[in-house]
């Protein structure tokens, strides 16, 4: 093959998800503890002989580890990220040894709200404890040490997943040697805030709710459920988007003169809701958002981000999308001053690109080429060079697939 020759991007093929135990204490940030938790993860591609050349991917609000592939019994079910990685892709799975992992709290297979709490033979509802970025890399890091995994040649993210690539150069500085933060911000505005707390009121003040004990009662709080995605959906596509999807199409093509569905853009909110409140579980819904809103490494130091990422010395790649009014690229500059204010290496790209803050999930060829383009700089320093050696993974193969469909309908933060 000539060396400017580049092998046709595919798919990583049919994947397995796996169930690892640990059963040390997490003592979380909120003061609570889970004193044993499951962990689901997927790989992709091999690790090299010297196990330099894994990527942590982290996922955002209701994404989960199946990042790339397809289920033998489902092929049509792809990975949420599966246009960014695999062979040939902008994380090239023939260079890299990708690391999906569902994080606890979450509802696609790690320990969750509900998961049964051994200490009372119940689901945890209520009890399960609050969880932050912080807690979420601590369990990401004891994953790694698990596969054998000392340092990551790049930990990356959009979104809630930016946020904790972003953690990780605080938490564990000496583990990461590049950074991608995509779609991001360094803490949420009052606004994103005033967002997530409307949804979280719409699922808690759902009849079927229960104070997060629905399980005890054999019903979920689907009414709420359907309110929140229908608000988190609209903040994640811009006005542009949805006028270009849905315009002011009407349903059956006249106006109607009710309140029941006359858009279009009206039935596709109420479908995608609908779905939603199917497979995704209201208490991780709270607690999930609940971690957008406390992350801000910089108040520890007073709200200085500089300070706050004084002792990173990762390269950083950081990405943004000029039509991500939710977290808009002057955030993701934020970023990058606080990184040049402490000579760090940091590379930005700023995506004209017009479909919100989902964009970050979709096929952009400017972006997919600075994702790439950075990581074939990652592969040289690391001697990725496709020759991964086979290894034996730990933990229970999960006989049944894995639910993954949030890739319906675009990603909550």
């Amino acid at each position: 093959m000539s060396p400017n020759t580049r092998p046709q991007p595919s798919s990583v093929g049919p994947v397995v998800a796996r169930r690892l135990r640990f059963d040390a204490p997490l003592r979380c940030r909120s003061g609570g503890t889970l004193a044993a938790y499951d962990l689901v993860y997927e790989t992709y591609g091999r690790p090299n002989a010297a196990r330099s050349n894994a990527v942590l991917v982290c996922h955002a609000l209701n994404a989960s580890h199946h990042v790339a592939g397809y289920y033998a019994d489902d092929p049509h079910n792809a990975g949420w990220w599966d246009n960014m990685i695999g062979p040939g892709k902008p994380v090239d799975t023939d260079r890299f040894f990708v690391i999906g992992v569902n994080n606890p709290g979450s509802c696609f297979g790690s320990t969750g709200p509900m998961s049964t709490d051994p200490a009372t033979g119940k689901p945890y509802g209520s009890t399960f404890p609050l969880m932050t970025c912080e807690d979420w890399v601590e369990v990401q890091a004891r994953l790694a040490d698990r596969l054998g995994i000392r340092r990551f040649a790049a930990v990356m993210g959009g979104s809630l997943g930016a946020m904790q690539a972003l953690q990780w150069t605080i938490s564990y500085p000496e583990r990461i040697a590049n950074a991608i933060v995509v779609a991001a911000t360094p803490k949420l505005t009052a606004q994103n805030i005033a967002f997530n707390e409307v949804a979280r009121r719409a699922i808690v003040t759902d009849p079927d709710f229960h104070g997060g004990d629905f399980y005890l009662h054999g019903v979920k709080p689907k009414r709420g459920l359907r309110l929140a995605r229908m608000i988190g959906h609209i903040t994640y596509l811009s006005d542009d988007a949805m006028m270009e999807k849905f315009g002011r199409v009407l349903r059956s093509g006249s106006i109607g003169y009710h309140f029941d569905v006359d858009f279009e853009v009206e039935s596709y909110l109420r479908h995608q809701s609908d779905k939603f409140a199917e497979y995704f579980d209201a208490n991780t819904y709270l607690l999930i958002t609940r971690a957008l809103d406390y992350f801000d490494p910089a108040h520890a130091h007073g709200g200085d981000l500089s300070a706050a990422l004084a002792g990173a010395s990762a390269r950083f790649l950081v990405v943004s999308f000029t039509s991500d009014w939710r977290f808009s690229p002057a955030r993701s500059r934020e970023i990058v001053k606080a990184l040049i204010d402490n000579r760090r290496d940091v590379a930005y790209a700023e995506i004209d690109a017009p479909h919100g803050h989902d964009a970050f999930l979709l096929d952009d060829a400017r972006y997919h080429a600075v994702v790439r383009a950075y990581f074939g700089n990652v592969a040289r320093a690391v001697g990725a060079d496709g020759s991964g050696v086979a290894v034996e993974l730990p933990g229970e193969p999960l006989a049944r697939r894995a639910a993954s469909d949030a890739l319906a309908g675009g990603f909550a933060a």
